[in-house]
């Protein structure tokens, strides 16, 4: 077993996907690391008040495991409450944000895969 001790935690201004306020992404491992078939692994905490911008995957999919705080995800234009526990996946083609709209931070896992 590899253990990725070296993460990088990059504060993100959520404008930079036309959203706003700030999220923290926090890699597990590194590009190289990752593989040929993975572009990020790693968790993500949005603070209260930020959205995320509503973008959309293409070439690949993301899987989203929320595991602390609850707000809204909208996915391709249907939004739903999120809380720890659930499970959304973005389809490649499809368009996807989290809204935190509550008082504590959102965290969840993230996992981007190549679509095949």
């Amino acid at each position: 077993m590899t253990a990725f001790l070296n993460r990088e935690v990059a504060e993100v201004e959520a404008a930079l996907t036309g959203g706003e306020g700030i999220y923290l992404r926090d890699k597990f491992a590194d590009d190289e690391s990752l593989g040929a078939g993975i572009n990020m692994f790693g968790k993500i905490t949005v603070k209260p008040g930020t959205r995320m911008g509503y973008h959309q995957h293409v070439g690949d999919y993301e899987f989203y495991y929320i595991l602390k705080g609850e707000g809204k995800y909208n996915d391709n234009g249907t939004i739903v409450d999120c809380k720890p526990g659930d499970v959304f996946k973005c389809e490649d083609g499809g368009w996807h944000c989290i809204i935190n709209d509550g008082d504590e931070d959102i965290e969840f896992i993230a996992l981007i895969a190549k679509t095949l």
